[in-house]
């Protein structure tokens, strides 16, 4: 596994940031990292990387154990928090080589990432002149000078606008990719808030609320899933139980009125389904809205507060 993590937990005085997290992240998968502000995204990506130490459980990155090898884990990361810190004052060349240093690396790699990561045409500029696109390839090219076989980023996109964010999650995911050369793509363990960054670029993803997993699911499975919801309002109100002569029917909830909330497990849409009820009812159709689920409507069901 490139990334094992096994009931870890981290308390704040009295607050429980994240409460027994276990997961696991395969060689190349690219994982995205959900929940609401304050669930324990940040806390848990500080642990991974060595920032911060679990008050419970433990954890391993390619093999090395979080006890007692964090330098050998760091060495198998690079890592991008969400408030990337650069020296502005430096060009983007010069900050590279700076930081190729401190690895040892040599001058060609900083090349190679240069081009990676498309900062050819402003390699020469001071970081302080550079967009905030451009200056978050800076910070994804001094994660990858080392070559490190994960990836982890903290709200790579926050910030950006349009053009820049399909920019970054194309690196992204080519990032993840098999290189050219034969070389492994990267394992991505990528942090956000926004449920198009992960349905955009990951494989996977797992959703985190209140410092507990509440789903891990890959992206693919949730695509093809059956269940469709139909919000539909008549002009009177029927009991529940005579809706279930409608097909594929899984449950039906009055939800005010006479409006009702159906669930049902079909890919076929079936609107046409519960307006033919209602006409062989004598039910007028006021309203009558498709909703199929996905990873929008899973993540508002797994973190609303009400």
């Amino acid at each position: 596994m490139s990334i094992s993590v096994n009931n870890i937990s981290k308390h704040f005085g009295s607050q429980k940031a994240l409460d027994e997290v276990s997961f696991k992240i395969s060689p190349g998968e690219i994982v995205g990292f959900l929940g609401p502000n304050g669930a324990g995204k940040s806390t848990l990506m500080k642990i991974l990387t060595g920032y911060l130490q679990p008050d419970e459980g433990t954890a391993e990155v390619s093999g090395f154990n979080l006890t007692n090898q964090i330098a050998e884990i760091q060495a198998q990361i690079g890592y991008l928090p969400e408030h990337n810190p650069l020296y502005t004052e430096m060009f983007v060349r010069e900050y590279l080589r700076f930081n190729a240093s401190v690895y040892k690396m040599n001058k060609s790699r900083v090349e190679e990432v240069i081009k990676l990561t498309g900062l050819s045409p402003e390699a020469n500029k001071k970081i302080d002149q550079l967009s905030k696109g451009y200056r978050q390839r800076v910070g994804l090219a001094a994660a990858l000078l080392h070559d490190p076989a994960v990836l982890i980023l903290d709200e790579p996109t926050t910030g950006l606008d349009p053009n820049q964010l399909v920019e970054i999650r194309s690196l992204i995911r080519n990032i993840g990719k098999d290189q050219p050369d034969g070389r492994p793509g990267k394992t991505v363990f990528l942090s956000t808030h926004i449920m198009q960054e992960v349905e955009a670029i990951c494989d996977r993803v797992i959703i985190i609320n209140k410092g507990k997993i509440v789903a891990d699911r890959k992206l693919k499975d949730l695509r093809e899933e059956n269940e469709q919801v139909i919000f539909v309002e008549f002009d009177y109100r029927i009991e529940e139980i005579a809706l279930q002569e409608i097909p594929n029917l899984v449950s039906a909830k009055n939800t005010g009125g006479f409006s009702y909330e159906l669930v049902f497990d079909s890919k076929k849409d079936m609107r046409p389904a519960v307006f033919d009820f209602a006409h062989d009812n004598g039910l007028k159709t006021l309203q009558l809205n498709q909703k199929t689920k996905n990873l929008e409507s899973l993540f508002a069901e797994l973190t609303s507060t009400r």
